[in-house]
C-alpha cells in the first residue's frame, strides 16, 4: 500500500534519507503480535480446571472474538502477569454448546514465550476450523483455571442467501465520561455481530472536561504510567486498553458477540492527520509538531491496538511507512444479503483547513484537486467496491459524518464538523457521484464520531453555497445514513449544560428541530443522550433502532429508552419513522 495524498510543494521541506532511516528504525521496533499457533493434543490434562477458581485472577480482561470469516474467528484473551508461567501451556476449546460436551476444536498454545512479549495478550486464529453461519462457545484454560465462556459467530457462506443480519453499532466510549451500562444491554441484544466504528479508548487521563458540562464519575480514574496527562508511549496505550477492558459491561459485550472493529482518532491521537511536509503524523498533542515523536507515538498506538483487538486486517511487517504496515480498509461479506465496507479515515487524511468553514468556502470547488481523507488508492478501492457490489444491501461503515452539517442560515452559515466529510468536500462529491452514476441500490452509510443520533439522506451532491452563486447544485438522494451515538463521550448538549433535569427536557426538542431545519437532508437528530444502535438488514427492509442508556448509573438496570426507529424498505430511498412500532 503506497503513500498517497496531497504532494509536497517545492517550498515544503521533504524528509531526508536520515529521516527515513529513523522512521524505519521506529517501525522495526514494533514486532506486532500475530495470531499464535496451537497444536492438537491427546492429553486432556491441560483442559482440566477448578470450577471454584475465579477466572478474573487469571484472565483479568476476560475473552473476546473478532475477525469473523465463514470458517473461523480470532479468539483473544490476556493472562495476568502475576499468574503467567512460561512453562505452563495455554489451552483453548470451542464447542457447539455451553457445557462443552460437543467440542469441535481444541488445542494447546505452541509459543508461550511470545505471550509475555505482547503484554500477555493472546490471539488464536481459527480460520479454516469452523462451520459457516454458526454460533459457538469457547473458553481458555490456564494453570487449572478456566476463563469465562465466550460466544462467537462465523460469517455465512459467500454463496448463501441469509434471511437477515443484525449488528449492534458502537462508537466513542470514553471511560472517564461515564459508565458503560449501554454495553450490558448490547450483550443482551439478539445481534449477530458488534460493529465498532472507533474511539474504543481515549488517549488521555483527563476526560472529564470540567467546565464543559461533564461530571466526575467515581471509580473512573486513570493515571498513565508516563505520569503525563496525554499518551507518551506504548506503555501508556497498553495501560488504557487494559483498564478499559476491565469494565465488566464491556467484557460482557465482547464475551457475547463477535467484534468487527475499526478505529478513529482517539485510539491514536485526537484529530490525527498525515503531514505531507514531514511525511509523519500530526494531531492534537503537546508534541504534535515533532515528526519523530509523532511517528513513534502512532506506531505505539497501532501496536497496542493490534495486541488488544481481535481484528482481521492486513499487516505487512516490511512496510516502509505506517500506512504501509496496516491496511485497516477491507470488506466483510454476509452471503448475498450484505457487503460491509470498512475504511481508514485517519492515516491518510490531509491536515485540517485553516479557513473558517463558511457557506462560501466549504464547497468542493474551493478545495485543491488532490485534497483527501482516504488517499488515492483507498478512495479508488472504495469507489470500485461500492459500485460493483452485487449484494442486496451495500453498507459503508464510514467513521465520520458523511452528510453536510450546517449551523446557521444563508451567508452566516458555518460547517463546524471539519473532521467529517465537510472538511473534504471534493473527495466526498467524487465518491457520491460515482455511487449515483452506478445506480447503487440499497446504499447505507453507518457513521459515528460526532456523539449524536442522526438519520438522514446521502446525496449525489450538496450545494457549495447556500445562497446561490458559484457552487454545486443540489443532488439527488442516493442512500440513507445512520449515526450511532456515543456510548459515554461528551456531546454538544452536555458541553452546553443542556442535558439534565428540566433544562434537558425543554432543550431536547428545540435543538433537534433547529438542526433538522438547518439541514433538510437530516430527518432525525438528537444530541442529548448516549447509548448504542441496532441495525437489521433483511430481504424486505433495513431497520435502525437507536437506544439511550443512562451513563451516570454503573448498574445493569440503568434506564434504557428507545430514542428513534426508522425503516428503509428494500428498493427505495425512503426513511419511514417506525418508532411507535417498537415502544
Amino acid at each position: 500500500m503506497s503513500d498517497v495524498g496531497q504532494s509536497s510543494s517545492p517550498d515544503e521541506p521533504a524528509r531526508s534519507n536520515d529521516d527515513h532511516a529513523e522512521l524505519l528504525s521506529i517501525l522495526e521496533a514494533h514486532d506486532i503480535a500475530l495470531a499464535l499457533d496451537t497444536v492438537a493434543t491427546g492429553d486432556r490434562s491441560e483442559f482440566v480446571s477448578d470450577s471454584d477458581a475465579d477466572p478474573a485472577g487469571t484472565f483479568p480482561q476476560s475473552v473476546a472474538s473478532g475477525g469473523p470469516t465463514p470458517s473461523g474467528v480470532i479468539l483473544w484473551t490476556r493472562i495476568a502477569p502475576d499468574a503467567f508461567d512460561g512453562d505452563e501451556p495455554l489451552a483453548v476449546e470451542v464447542a457447539t454448546d455451553d457445557t462443552f460436551e460437543d467440542i469441535v476444536y481444541s488445542g494447546v498454545l505452541e509459543q508461550p514465550d511470545r505471550i509475555a512479549a505482547h503484554d500477555h495478550t493472546v490471539k488464536i486464529d481459527l480460520d479454516g476450523h469452523l462451520q459457516p453461519d454458526t454460533e459457538y462457545a469457547y473458553r481458555f484454560v490456564y494453570s487449572g483455571v478456566s476463563s469465562r465462556t465466550g460466544h462467537c459467530q462465523t460469517l455465512p457462506d459467500p454463496e448463501s442467501s441469509p434471511g437477515s443480519v443484525r449488528f449492534a453499532v458502537l462508537a466513542c466510549q470514553n471511560y472517564l465520561n461515564g459508565y458503560f451500562p449501554a454495553l450490558h444491554y448490547v450483550a443482551e441484544e439478539d445481534v449477530d455481530f458488534i460493529v465498532h466504528l472507533g474511539d474504543f479508548i481515549y488517549e488521555s487521563d483527563d476526560g472529564a472536561f470540567k467546565g464543559l458540562g461533564s461530571y466526575e464519575y467515581p471509580d473512573r480514574e486513570l493515571t498513565l504510567p508516563s505520569g503525563a496527562d496525554r499518551v507518551q508511549d506504548l506503555d501508556d496505550y497498553r495501560y488504557l486498553h487494559r483498564t478499559y477492558r476491565t469494565d465488566r459491561f464491556l467484557q460482557e459485550a465482547l464475551e457475547s458477540h463477535t467484534l468487527i472493529a475499526g478505529w478513529d482518532d482517539h485510539e491514536m491521537v485526537n484529530d490525527i492527520y498525515w503531514d505531507h511536509r514531514t511525511d509523519a503524523p500530526g494531531g492534537d498533542h503537546p508534541r504534535g509538531d515533532d515528526p519523530e515523536f509523532m511517528s513513534r507515538l502512532v506506531a505505539d498506538a497501532m501496536h497496542a491496538w493490534w495486541e488488544y483487538m481481535p481484528a482481521r486486517v492486513e499487516y505487512d511487517p516490511a512496510g516502509e511507512s505506517l500506512q504501509d504496515r496496516f491496511q485497516l480498509w477491507r470488506t466483510v461479506e454476509f452471503g448475498d444479503i450484505l457487503t460491509l465496507t470498512m475504511t481508514d479515515e485517519r492515516l491518510f487524511r490531509d491536515p485540517p483547513r485553516e479557513a473558517i468553514p463558511t457557506a462560501d468556502n466549504v464547497g468542493p470547488h474551493r478545495e485543491p484537486p488532490d485534497r483527501t481523507m482516504l488517499g488515492e488508492e483507498q478512495r479508488e478501492w472504495l469507489i470500485d467496491t461500492l459500485t460493483a457490489d452485487e449484494a442486496l444491501w451495500t453498507v459503508w461503515a464510514d467513521e465520520v459524518l458523511t452528510m453536510p452539517f450546517r449551523l446557521g442560515s444563508g451567508p452566516l452559515s458555518v460547517y463546524p464538523v471539519q473532521g467529517g466529510w465537510d472538511g473534504y468536500t471534493r473527495e466526498r462529491q467524487r465518491i457520491s457521484e460515482a455511487v449515483a452514476a452506478a445506480d447503487v441500490d440499497n446504499y447505507v452509510t453507518v457513521t459515528g464520531d460526532m456523539h449524536c443520533y442522526i438519520a438522514g439522506y446521502t446525496q449525489s451532491a450538496y450545494p457549495g453555497r447556500v445562497t446561490g452563486g458559484e457552487g454545486v447544485a443540489q443532488g439527488e438522494r442516493i442512500g440513507v445514513e445512520f449515526m450511532t451515538p456515543a456510548t459515554t463521550s461528551l456531546n454538544v448538549a452536555e458541553a452546553l449544560h443542556l442535558t439534565r433535569g428540566l433544562r434537558g427536557k425543554l432543550t431536547e426538542p428545540l435543538v433537534s428541530r433547529l438542526i433538522e431545519g438547518m439541514n433538510p437532508h437530516i430527518e432525525f437528530f438528537d444530541s442529548h443522550h448516549w447509548g448504542y444502535s441496532v441495525l437489521e438488514f433483511d430481504r424486505e427492509a433495513c431497520t435502525y433502532r437507536a437506544y439511550s442508556v443512562d451513563k451516570t448509573t454503573d448498574a445493569s438496570d440503568a434506564d434504557r429508552e428507545l430514542v428513534a426507529a426508522y425503516r428503509v424498505p428494500e428498493g427505495t430511498v425512503t426513511l419511514e419513522d417506525v418508532t411507535d412500532e417498537y415502544h
